[in-house]
């Protein structure tokens, strides 16, 4: 049941963006890339969960370490930026018709928020590995490996990546109390939605004053202003948007001037503004796909309210930050999904 819902999901995404798409200078072809790397990943994580239930995880875990201490500025030769639609993505910068990066088309927090993500799933993988691991010293070895990917992250420069991950440890840790599922992914579920409600509360200026103000800090006014435009254009054009990657186009003065890359760094708000109130239904179905694999998963309950953690830090992340802008941040979500819903002994989806 949670593989079709997941390829009807995944489906309905590429599907409406051709039909954003029809008619209008847009590239849709890009969500149909996301599409096939969201399925890649949750297979290869299907197929290595099974065959190596803790061994997979802990791999994926060590990789996501190693990617930290060996590109701590990004993985080289990829141009990120969200791929046409909304959804995660990049090229590689020798891939036919697409430029080299530009330095100086940074985005507000540049890598922070994929850095962010990086972590939070990386700290899911040990978690994960560590609930499925057999034995305490092995189990207890692995929760550290989380520990030390907090650590590296904040000495990476990444604040909100070392926080991501110990908060990804610490509902681990809790998950080992956990008897229910199904609370637990409800509680996250909601969480994820007051992050993006709060988001579309502030682009909207919709919050009393005393909430308002102590998001002004970590909030600044270039990203702000991104997303009141990109919520402008959604109010526009509420169906079908503006279509895939023309947000900041030619007629989007104002986003341009607020940032080079004409993002805007948000992919609930990205979505309204490019798909309309569908793109964003879709978006909320794509997550709400994820917790009812996990939900309906094989594995421990631990195993998966560690994965879902991570996936509900990358949801908070991608409404507020660029985090959906990279490849390997989509990829490894998919992974973790498929790690985390994994039947043993050779269920191959």
């Amino acid at each position: 049941m949670p593989d079709v819902a997941g390829a009807a999901v995944l489906g309905c995404c590429a599907g409406w963006a051709l039909v954003c798409a029809m008619g209008r200078d847009a590239r849709p072809e890009g969500v149909l890339l996301a599409v096939l790397a969201v399925a890649a990943g949750y297979a290869c994580g299907r197929i290595g969960g099974s065959v190596l239930p803790a061994a997979a995880p802990a791999a994926a875990a060590l990789a996501g370490l190693a990617s930290f201490v060996l590109f701590p500025g990004g993985f080289p030769g990829v141009l990120t930026g969200t791929l046409p639609g909304g959804f995660p993505g990049g090229f590689p910068s020798g891939f036919p018709g697409v430029p080299p990066p530009d330095p100086s088309a940074a985005a507000p927090g540049g890598r922070a928020g994929a850095d962010a993500a990086l972590a939070a799933l990386t700290a899911g993988a040990a978690c994960c590995a560590a609930w499925a691991a057999g034995d305490g010293r092995t189990r207890r070895l692995l929760h550290a490996l989380a520990l030390v990917v907090a650590a590296v992250a904040l000495a990476a420069g990444s604040p909100a990546g070392c926080a991501a991950a110990l908060g990804v440890l610490l509902c681990s840790l809790a998950a080992g109390r956990v008897r229910r599922r199904l609370p637990a992914l409800a509680a996250l579920a909601v969480a994820a939605a007051a992050v993006a409600g709060a988001v579309w509360a502030v682009a909207g200026d919709a919050l009393p004053p005393e909430l308002e103000r102590p998001l002004q800090g970590p909030l600044t006014a270039q990203r702000v202003a991104l997303w009141e435009e990109a919520l402008a254009l959604a109010v526009e054009q509420p169906v079908r948007g503006a279509g895939p990657d023309r947000f900041g186009g030619p007629d989007r003065a104002a986003a341009r001037a607020a940032v080079p890359d004409g993002k805007p760094h948000s992919a609930p708000l990205q979505l309204a503004a490019e798909q309309g109130l569908p793109g964003v239904a879709l978006l909320g179905a794509v997550f709400g796909w994820l917790l009812l694999a996990l939900y309906r998963s094989p594995r421990p309950t631990p195993v998966v309210l560690a994965a879902g953690a991570a996936l509900t830090a990358l949801a908070a992340l991608a409404s507020v930050s660029n985090a959906l802008s990279f490849n390997q941040v989509t990829a490894g979500a998919g992974l973790l999904a498929g790690l985390a819903t994994a039947r043993e002994g050779g269920d191959v989806p």
